[in-house]
């Protein structure tokens, strides 16, 4: 009886915090159809594509997730600023937080991580229980 109460609570809080996700991911894509940037957005998605570093200016981590709402987006995460995500992969999934910005591919989502001047609302990314910020 108590692990069928464990279970049953362990379940309700999982659909909590998936539902929060969701909820997110239709943050971004309200913004991608309207065409909004400079938008704080949190969400989670599978990485489809792992691309080469950007190494001019501020060197980042880019990868395209695909949300569940089928949106795909680039993540630029700042390494200068942040630690990059080890040996990430195809089918890996990644939580955000940063500001998106619309692009008719899908959009943006850039400051994953903490602003060193306070001006801009700190960002990060998880990735296998670790958060990058």
């Amino acid at each position: 009886m108590m692990v069928k109460r464990i279970l049953v609570s362990f379940l309700f809080f999982l659909g909590l915090f998936s539902s929060s996700v969701w909820a997110s991911n239709a943050d971004v894509k309200r913004a991608f159809e309207s065409h909004r940037s400079d938008v704080q957005v949190e969400g989670g998605g599978e990485v489809i594509r792992v691309l080469p570093d950007d190494n001019k200016g501020s060197r980042h981590q880019k990868f395209i997730l695909r949300l569940d709402n089928r949106l795909t987006i680039l993540i630029a995460h700042n390494i200068d600023l942040a630690p990059r995500i080890p040996n990430l992969r195809k089918g890996d999934t990644v939580k955000f937080y940063g500001e998106y910005e619309y692009s008719n591919k899908g959009g943006v989502v850039h400051w994953t991580h903490l602003d060193p001047g306070n001006r801009h609302t700190h960002g990060w990314l998880k990735h296998n229980g670790r958060t990058y910020e």
